[in-house]
C-alpha cells in the first residue's frame, strides 16, 4: 500500500471492522471474536501510525486529499502532524488495552457483538477527528462521537440511569457539536476556505476580524461540552453508568480529550488575545478546582474518577488560555500523562467492581489482602494521579506550577492562580488517597456482595501495562516521551517552539515547593476528614447547586411546561388549526419577499393550446371536488384526487416527458391504494347529523380564502419561474452531455442516477427515513373496535350463509375476490417481468429504477389486497428493511467506489462492451446505483403498505373499565 493512502486505511480499518463483528455475530466462542477483532484492529492502527513517524517527526504532515465535491470545495482531507499522531497512538493503544479488559470484565450474556461495534466505530470516529484537514468533515466526526458515545453510555439500556445518562451527554454535546459547526463556518468564511492548513496559517486574519468573538465563543462552546468544563461539567459524572471498559476508553483517553484537542489545535488562530486568555482560562481554572473539590466527598469510585476527569481536564484548559507557548507544551505533555494514569484507574475501579459487585467506598476496604497486584497497579496508577515524584504526573504537573508562577497578568490574578493550582493539586493527593487507601487499605470488609479475588491475568495486563508506563515516562521522561512530545509540540507551535527541560531533577525551585506543600496538605486533609468524607451525601457548598439538577429543569421546562403553556393559551386537539398557523406563516413570508422583490409577472398573451387549457379546467375542477367532498365522502374525494393526478400525468405526456408521466402515474396508483387502506381505519362522518354553527361557516369559509390565496401565491411564483428569461440554461449541459459523460440516452435518467446524484442519494435516504417513521407510528396504532369490524358488504353475505339451511357458515367468503385473485396471481409475475424491463431500459429510454421499484411495489399490493396478508407472507418472505438497507448500502458503495479510483464521490464510469449474441452494449456504474434506488422504493413502499395491512390482523383497542364506567356515566 503506497504511503499517501495510509490515513485513509487507518481511518477506514475501524468502521469496516465494525461491521464485520456485527456481522459475524454469534461465531467464536463467547465474547472471544469480537474482543480479539477490537485488540487486533487497534494494534494494527497503532502499527500503522507509528510507521508514519518518520514523515512527521521534524514538523511534516502527512495529507492525503480525497475528491468530494470539487465544485463546492468541500474535499475530504486526511491530514496528520506530530499533534495528530500522538493523539492517534493514544487512540489506538489503548483501545487495543480496552479490547483486551473487556474480553474478561463483559458479561458472555450481553450482547457483546453490538458493544465491540460500537466501540471500534467510536475508535474510527475519533480518528476522524484528529485527522481531518477540513473543518467541516471534523464537525462530522464530532458528532459521530457524540452519537456512538450516546450508545455506549446507555449500552444497559434496561437502567434508568444509563438511559438517563446517555440522553444527557447527547444533548449537551450534540447541542455543542452544533455550536462547533456554526463555529467553523464563520471560521471558514473569515479565511475563505474550510481547508485547515489554510485556517492554521490564517491567525493574524482572524484575531482582526471583527466576527473573532462570536466565533470563537461558538468553537469555545463545542469544546467546552465534549470535554465536560465548567458549566456543563454535570453530564460527565452521569455517563458512570456506562460499562467500565467504555468509561475507561471514552472519559479517560478519547472522548473528553477532544475538547482539549481542540482548544490546542486551534491554540494557533484564536488563541493570544485577552479574550482566550480569559474565557479559556478562566473556566479551566473554575473546573479544576471545582471538580478536585467534588471528587474528595463522591462516594462512587467511577463518581471520583470522573470529578478528577473534570479536574485535570480544567489544568489542561488552563495550561492552553494562559497564553504562553511552554503552557501548550505542558498541555499536550497532561494530555498523555492523564490517559495513561487515568484509564489504568477505570480498568481498577472495573476490577474492583467485577470483583465485589459494588464501587460504593464506604462498602469497600482492605481488599489487598485479596487483590494485592490489582492493589499494587492501582497504588502506581493513583500515585501518577496524585502528582508523586518519579511518576508521569509529577512532571507535568511541575510544569503547571511553573506556568501558574509565570501568568504576568497582575498580582491578584498570578497569585490567585497559584492559590488555585497548589488547592487543587492538595484536592488531588486527597481523593487519590480516598480511592486508593479506602480500597484496598484499611479494615477489611467481609460482608461484600461476593467474595473478593483477583481478576484473571489477561484482565490485569491492561490495568500493569498502563501503570507501567507512568512510572517509566516519570522515570525515563526525556526517552519514552521526549521525541513524540516534541514532535507533537512542533507541529502546533511552529517556529514559536520553547525550550523546555524533561529532566526529572530540576533542583530545589518553587514548583517543587509547591508540590510539597500540597502533597502534605492532601495527606493531612485525608487523615483529619476522613470520616466526614465517608459521612457526606454530596459535597458541601456545591453540592446543593447541582448541574444535573438544573439540566432536567432546563428540559423539562422546554420539553414540557412550555409546550403545555402554548397547548393551554392556544387549546387545540386538532391538526387543522396547526397547520393554519403554519400556512400563515409561510404565506405572510411570501407575500414579505414578494413586496421586497416583486416576481415581474409577464401577463401579456400566450400561445397556449384551447386544448391543453380544457385539460387544466378539468383538473381544477377536481381539485376544488376533492376538498369539497373530503370531509364526509372521502371514497369520492379520492377519487376527484386521483382525477388531478391523472391531469397531472396527462400534461406530461403532452409537454414530451414520457418519464415524468409514467412515474406520476405509477405514483397516483400506489398512493391511491395505500391511502385506501388507510381511510378504513378513519373515524365516520355522516353529513347532516350535526347543525353547522355561524362559527364553522365563517371558518369554512376563512378556509377557502387562506386556499385561494395560498394557490394563487405558489402559481404566481411557478408562472414567474417559467416564464423568466434565462441567458443560458442547464439544460443544453444536460442534453450535450448525458450520452457522452453519462453513457445514456435518457436525459432524465442520467441527470438522477449521474448528474444530480447525490441529490438523489439525499431523497432516497428521505424516504426510506418517511417509511420507517409511518412503520413505527402504525406499529404502536391500535384500531378501535368499530373501524375493525367486518365490511358491510361481507357481513351481509355473512347474514345469508347463516340464514339458508344448505350453506355453511361463511361459505361466501370462502369464495370473496376469487377471481379477481386469480386474476392478479397470474398477472403478478407479468408485472414484475415489467418492471425488470423498465429497470433495463431506464439508462437510454423513459423507466429507470425509480419507476421499476413501484411497478414491483404495485404486484405486491394488489397480491396483498387479493389474497391478504397472512396469504401472501405465509407464500412469500418479504423483508422490506432489508431491501431499504441494501439500496442505501449499494447507492452509497457506487459512489464510495469512484473513491478508490482517484475521482470525487458519485463519479460514475461508462464503456461499450461486444458481448455473444447481445451484440455491443453499453454498460454503466450508474445502473448499480439505480439498482439502489430500486431496492429502496421497493423496501419503503411496502414496508407502508404492511405496516397498513397488518391493522385487520390486530385486537381493537382496549378501552380501560374505569374510563368505560365515567363515560357510561356521562
Amino acid at each position: 500500500m503506497p504511503d499517501y493512502a495510509l490515513p485513509s486505511a487507518i481511518i477506514c480499518l475501524p468502521f469496516v471492522v465494525s461491521v464485520m463483528v456485527l456481522l459475524l455475530r454469534g461465531l467464536g466462542r463467547r465474547q472471544n471474536l469480537s474482543a480479539w477483532l477490537m485488540t487486533s484492529t487497534g494494534l494494527l492502527v497503532l502499527l500503522l501510525s507509528a510507521y508514519l513517524y518518520p514523515a512527521i517527526a521534524d514538523g511534516g504532515v502527512v495529507r492525503q486529499v480525497i475528491p468530494w465535491v470539487p465544485g463546492l470545495g468541500l474535499d475530504l482531507v486526511l491530514r496528520i502532524d506530530g499533534f495528530s499522531w500522538l493523539f492517534m497512538l493514544l487512540i489506538s493503544g489503548i483501545g487495543a488495552l480496552v479490547g483486551v479488559y473487556a474480553r474478561y470484565y463483559m458479561s458472555p450474556d450481553d450482547p457483546l457483538a453490538r458493544f465491540f461495534a460500537l466501540l471500534l466505530a467510536f475508535m474510527g470516529s475519533m480518528l476522524g477527528i484528529v485527522m481531518s484537514g477540513n473543518v467541516i468533515q471534523l464537525v462530522f466526526f464530532w458528532e459521530l462521537t457524540s452519537f456512538f458515545s450516546f450508545l455506549l453510555i446507555g449500552y444497559w439500556y434496561n437502567g434508568a440511569s444509563a438511559r438517563d445518562g446517555a440522553r444527557m451527554a447527547l444533548i449537551v454535546t450534540s447541542g455543542g457539536g452544533l455550536c462547533l459547526f456554526g463555529g467553523v463556518l464563520l471560521l471558514g468564511h473569515i479565511v475563505g476556505s474550510y481547508d485547515l492548513e489554510a485556517i492554521l496559517a490564517a491567525g493574524d486574519v482572524v484575531r482582526a476580524h471583527p466576527w473573532y468573538l462570536p466565533t470563537l465563543i461558538l468553537i469555545l462552546l463545542g469544546a467546552f461540552t465534549k470535554s465536560a468544563q465548567f458549566p456543563f461539567h454535570f453530564w460527565l459524572p452521569q455517563a458512570m453508568s456506562a460499562p467500565t471498559p467504555a468509561s475507561a476508553y471514552l472519559h479517560s483517553a478519547t472522548m473528553v480529550k477532544a475538547g482539549v484537542f481542540l482548544l490546542v489545535r486551534f491554540w494557533p488562530v484564536l488563541g493570544g488575545t485577552t479574550e482566550w486568555s480569559w474565557i479559556v482560562g478562566g473556566i479551566g481554572m473554575i473546573s479544576l478546582i471545582l471538580g478536585a473539590y467534588s471528587a474528595m466527598f463522591e462516594q462512587d469510585l467511577k463518581g471520583v474518577l470522573a470529578y478528577s476527569t473534570i479536574s485535570h481536564l480544567g489544568l489542561i484548559t488552563m495550561l492552553v488560555g494562559l497564553g504562553s507557548t511552554l503552557g501548550v507544551v505542558a498541555a499536550i505533555f497532561h494530555i498523555v500523562n492523564h490517559a495513561t494514569f487515568k484509564a489504568s484507574l477505570f480498568m481498577a475501579a472495573g476490577a474492583v467492581d467485577h470483583e465485589t459487585d459494588t464501587r460504593d467506598l464506604r462498602k469497600l476496604g482492605g481488599l489487598r489482602r485479596h487483590m494485592p497486584i490489582t492493589a499494587t497497579l492501582a497504588l502506581v496508577a493513583g500515585a501518577a494521579m496524585a502528582g508523586v515524584p518519579l511518576l508521569n504526573g509529577f512532571l507535568s504537573k511541575e510544569m503547571f506550577f511553573a506556568e501558574t508562577l509565570a501568568v504576568g497578568q497582575g498580582p491578584l490574578l498570578d497569585a490567585l492562580s497559584v492559590v488555585i493550582a497548589v488547592a487543587a493539586s492538595a484536592f488531588g493527593v486527597t481523593y487519590s488517597l480516598r480511592f486508593v487507601g479506602g480500597v484496598f487499605f484499611g479494615r477489611v470488609v467481609d460482608d461484600l456482595p461476593r467474595k473478593p479475588h483477583e481478576p484473571p491475568l489477561w484482565m490485569r495486563f491492561p490495568i500493569g501495562f498502563l501503570a507501567l508506563l507512568c512510572l517509566l515516562v516519570g522515570m525515563l521522561p526525556a526517552r519514552m516521551i521526549g521525541p513524540s512530545l516534541d514532535a507533537a509540540a512542533r507541529s502546533v507551535l511552529g517556529g514559536d517552539m520553547p525550550t523546555y527541560s524533561l529532566a526529572v531533577w530540576h533542583g530545589l525551585t518553587t514548583p517543587l515547593l509547591m508540590s510539597i506543600f500540597a502533597f502534605v496538605a492532601g495527606c493531612l486533609m485525608y487523615v483529619r476528614l476522613r470520616e466526614y468524607f465517608s459521612s457526606c451525601e454530596a459535597a458541601p457548598l456545591t453540592g446543593r447547586l447541582s448541574g444535573k439538577r438544573i439540566f432536567e429543569r432546563v428540559l423539562a421546562v422546554a420539553a414540557a411546561d412550555v409546550p403545555q403553556r402554548i397547548e393551554r393559551r392556544y387549546p387545540s386537539r386538532r391538526l387543522q388549526s396547526q397547520l393554519l398557523m403554519i400556512v400563515l406563516l409561510a404565506l405572510a413570508a411570501g407575500w414579505i419577499a414578494a413586496a421586497s422583490a416583486p416576481l415581474g409577472l409577464d401577463l401579456g398573451g400566450s400561445d397556449s393550446d384551447p386544448a391543453f387549457a380544457l385539460l387544466w379546467l378539468i383538473g381544477a375542477v377536481c381539485a376544488v371536488g376533492a376538498a369539497s367532498q373530503a370531509k364526509f365522502h372521502r371514497l369520492a374525494a379520492l377519487i376527484l384526487t386521483g382525477g388531478a393526478g391523472l391531469v397531472s400525468c396527462v400534461s406530461f405526456v403532452w409537454l414530451s416527458a414520457p418519464d415524468l408521466a409514467a412515474t406520476q402515474l405509477l405514483v397516483e396508483v400506489v398512493t391511491t391504494i395505500l391511502i385506501l387502506l388507510g381511510m378504513r381505519w378513519l373515524p365516520k362522518r355522516i353529513a347532516g347529523m350535526a347543525v353547522e354553527t355561524r362559527w364553522q361557516r365563517f371558518r369554512r369559509r376563512r378556509d377557502v380564502f387562506i386556499a385561494i390565496a395560498v394557490g394563487a401565491g405558489v402559481a404566481s411564483l411557478a408562472y414567474a419561474a417559467m416564464t423568466h428569461p434565462v441567458s443560458e440554461s442547464i439544460s443544453r449541459f444536460f442534453l450535450e452531455n448525458a450520452y457522452t459523460g453519462g453513457g445514456g440516452n435518457n436525459v432524465v435518467n442520467v441527470i438522477l442516477v449521474d448528474f444530480r446524484g447525490f441529490d438523489t442519494l439525499g431523497e432516497i435516504s428521505v424516504l426510506a427515513i418517511v417509511a420507517l417513521t409511518v412503520f413505527g407510528l402504525l406499529r404502536r396504532f391500535r384500531p378501535a373496535a368499530e373501524s375493525i369490524s367486518m365490511p358491510v358488504q361481507q357481513q351481509q353475505q355473512t347474514a345469508y350463509d347463516a340464514a339458508a339451511p344448505d350453506r355453511a357458515a361463511d361459505h361466501s367468503l370462502t369464495d370473496y375476490l376469487m377471481i379477481p385473485g386469480l386474476i392478479i396471481q397470474l398477472l403478478s409475475p407479468v408485472i414484475l417481468l415489467f418492471g425488470l424491463h423498465l429497470f433495463l431500459r431506464g439508462h437510454d429510454l423513459p423507466g429507470g429504477g425509480f419507476v421499476a421499484g413501484i411497478t414491483v411495489s404495485v404486484a405486491l399490493i394488489l397480491l396483498y389486497m387479493a389474497g391478504g396478508a397472512r396469504w401472501v407472507e405465509t407464500r412469500l418472505r418479504v423483508l422490506p428493511v432489508r431491501w431499504i438497507g441494501a439500496g442505501l448500502l449499494m447507492a452509497v458503495l457506487t459512489g464510495l467506489g469512484s473513491l478508490a479510483f482517484g475521482h470525487p464521490f458519485m463519479t460514475s464510469h461508462f464503456q461499450y462492451l461486444d458481448l455473444p449474441l447481445l451484440g455491443r452494449i453499453p454498460l454503466a456504474t450508474a445502473v448499480l446505483f439505480d439498482l439502489g434506488v430500486f431496492a429502496v422504493v421497493v423496501g419503503a413502499t411496502t414496508l407502508m403498505l404492511i405496516a397498513l395491512a397488518h391493522q385487520s390482523l390486530r385486537r381493537p383497542r382496549e378501552v380501560p373499565a374505569a374510563a368505560a364506567a365515567a363515560e357510561g356515566e356521562t
